[in-house]
């Protein structure tokens, strides 16, 4: 029960984390949720037990989420790049390993060597979902993306190889620089050739399965996610990097033949939507998990016997000696790269380049995954005894990984800021304002299309067009324009066509008045300010109006005349109305340059008012019914849509990259309308 309450409450902090990274767009999510988990162990704290158990948490987290990096992974520029990123993933590890070990022990002697390697180690490879998020804040170049995220894919195997080496020697085992090399060639390049031959096998089960006919949704989606759990456990039963085989996996699987076909493509549709929540969840929960350890690592730290501003300091300057390693690592890889380049670059511009390659290469959760297996004990002299300085370790481990974060949060979008504010609100408004266009010509196609027998379900479905334009242009920063000026217009042609039944004799002057003047105080309400001189006209009418109705009043009260009925008079003048408003709206609507979607809205009101003053409520037949009658009038409008935005395109009013985006997803709401995702 209580593995179950944990699991609630991780997940109840990723979703409250996902509302806070709205309010606080600056602040990057890994540390928001960081926040949250620090919040859930403090919260927690005597309740629920909250152990970070690092094999588990490779397994279970990391290889799922490499695996699906790995798939979605530029190859072209992973393989353009190999050079520069495998010198990220295996010589900048060793060389911040060496860097960070001799400072540390430098500055802490009580801190042997071999661990202060260990701890240099485990800080030498970057966060793979620390640098997914971070690409998501700025506008990292295409050639630095694809170098951080190859190094983030591949790093962690020398980091836990050369970490493992380093506590070995720490616990009192002897180190061997050759069998050092042996054994981490034979991980590395033994995960490698592992994980290809995985992903190949599991490209050849899925082709025979297919090939029979038994392949459906269920399997291939739980195919695929079961896939990274078996290349990680068969990894480490065959003594190679468990991390490089499921990121080879990954990237096997990825050639795997595609064939066309609707239930292929189904499929996929299903596979990517089971993947992207799958992916964050799992994301948020890993750096949930990573604040829930935060508190105990630092009341451990600051138990030890240094003052809080020295503790401090140390992890200060194991940062600043990290990123020194890697901005001197960057600049020499900048250098060589301008050398293979036809366009040289000035040191300013290479510097800047060099920097947000450092400082883009945030540590993570695997940083404090691989600290947390520093044993609590070792032998010395025969003796068991604890091992010296964890928890000063595990501090100092724990400091760099926010400060990190921190300096990646809001350094990284000032060295690679995204497009001017004011151009990329340009781009989101003429986007926005393409989308409603298109919208507007398929309210206006299915408006002239509407018949007697259809018309309350293409209002609905009007209705919904209307509902997605006011979408669109509120996420393009777009100010939907107030519709009182249409409402007051349909208000005036209501009371211009009742004075012109009233002036015909066709309807009863008392009820035309009232009515009349009804209307006039509806357009006051929402007429605060101007037009006086239309009001002006509208009381002289009123006051003759006023004058005759006296007389026929007075008339009507003498015994010999005949009492209608009143309420049906008025129902029978506000259905004309009604009526007369409708048509001049639906020719307004017909001209070029109106605004479809206010009209639209104000007819199909109008329209549901007309049918309120006649219809008795309607029977769970007719709802159906009418339901029915709705869904075939949404295929129809998303065929018309899909006919609007391929006349858009042939006139050039839409570029080739926003028309198909508009029909990918005018497809994904046919596939959702037929129940088949």
């Amino acid at each position: 029960m209580e593995t179950l309450t944990l699991a609630l409450v991780l997940l109840a902090a990723v979703l409250v984390s996902a509302i806070v990274e709205q309010i606080l767009p600056k602040v990057s999510s890994p540390l928001i949720q960081i926040g949250m988990g620090s919040l859930v162990a403090i919260a927690a704290q005597g309740h629920v037990s909250i152990e970070l158990e690092p094999e588990i948490f490779l397994v279970l987290f990391i290889a799922p989420l490499l695996f699906n990096e790995a798939r979605e992974a530029d190859k072209a520029q992973l393989w353009k790049n190999k050079s520069a990123t495998l010198a990220y993933a295996v010589g900048l590890v060793l060389v911040i390993a060496l860097a960070i070990g001799f400072s540390v022990h430098a500055l802490i002697p009580s801190i042997g060597l071999a661990a202060a390697l260990a701890l240099g180690a485990a800080l030498g490879p970057t966060d793979a979902v620390a640098v997914a998020a971070l690409s998501d804040e700025a506008d990292i170049p295409e050639r630095q993306q694809a170098v951080l995220q190859g190094e983030s894919l591949l790093n962690d195997a020398s980091g836990i190889v050369a970490f493992q080496f380093a506590i070995a020697v720490a616990a009192g085992g002897s180190f061997v620089a050759s069998e050092a090399l042996a054994d981490f060639l034979v991980e590395f390049f033994g995960g490698l050739a592992l994980g290809i031959g995985i992903g190949i096998i599991v490209n050849l089960i899925t082709a025979k399965v297919r090939d029979l006919g038994l392949e459906n949704t269920t399997f291939h989606v739980l195919y695929e996610i079961f896939t990274p759990f078996i290349a990680f456990l068969i990894a480490e039963k065959a003594g190679v990097s468990a991390v490089i085989a499921v990121v080879a996996c990954g990237v096997a699987m990825s050639f795997a033949r595609r064939n066309l076909g609707p239930s292929i493509a189904h499929m996929n549709i299903v596979s990517a939507s089971v993947w992207k929540v799958l992916t964050f969840t799992l994301n948020g929960v890993v750096f949930v998990l990573l604040g829930t350890q935060i508190p105990n690592a630092f009341f451990g730290g600051f138990m030890l016997p240094l003052a809080n501003i020295e503790l401090l300091g140390y992890v200060v300057l194991v940062t600043l000696i990290m990123h020194g390693a890697r901005l001197l690592w960057s600049l020499a890889a900048e250098r060589i790269a301008d050398r293979k380049s036809e366009s040289k670059r000035a040191f300013p511009e290479r510097l800047r380049s060099a920097a947000l390659t450092t400082l883009a290469g945030a540590k993570g959760t695997i940083t404090l995954a691989i600290m947390f297996t520093i044993p609590t004990t070792m032998v010395a002299n025969g003796v068991v005894v604890r091992f010296p300085n964890r928890d000063l370790l595990i501090f100092i481990a724990s400091g760099v990984i926010l400060l990190s974060l921190v300096l990646a949060t809001f350094l990284v979008p000032l060295l690679a800021p995204r497009k001017k504010e004011a151009e990329h609100l340009d781009t989101r408004r003429e986007r926005a304002e393409k989308q409603a266009d298109i919208m507007r010509s398929v309210i206006e196609e299915l408006s002239a299309r509407q018949t007697a027998s259809n018309r309350r379900a293409t209002s609905e479905v009007i209705r919904r067009y209307n509902d997605r334009i006011a979408r669109v242009l509120e996420s393009g920063d777009i100010e939907v324009a107030s519709d009182a000026e249409v409402r007051i217009q349909a208000l005036q042609w209501e009371q211009e066509h009742v004075w012109n039944l009233i002036e015909r004799g066709e309807i009863p002057l008392i009820e035309g008045y009232r009515f009349a003047s009804r209307l006039e105080h509806l357009e006051a309400a929402i007429q605060r300010s101007g037009g006086r001189l239309a009001r002006m006209r509208s009381r002289i009418g009123r006051l003759l109006l006023a004058a005759r109705t006296f007389w026929h009043e007075a008339r009507r009260r003498l015994p010999s005349t005949e009492k209608a009925d009143s309420a049906a008079i008025m129902r029978d003048i506000q259905a004309r109305a009604i009526k007369y408003a409708i048509q001049r709206m639906q020719a307004e609507m017909a001209r070029s340059g109106t605004r479809t979607e206010a009209y639209s809205n104000l007819i199909i009101e109008y329209q549901m008012a007309l049918a309120s003053l006649w219809l008795s409520s309607p029977s769970i037949t007719a709802i159906a019914k009418r339901e029915s009658s709705v869904e075939e009038v949404v295929r129809t409008g998303l065929i018309i849509e899909l006919e609007q935005i391929q006349s858009a395109y042939e006139e050039g009013r839409l570029s080739r990259s926003e028309a198909r985006d508009m029909r990918q997803n005018v497809m994904l709401m046919q596939i959702d309308l037929d129940n088949q995702v």
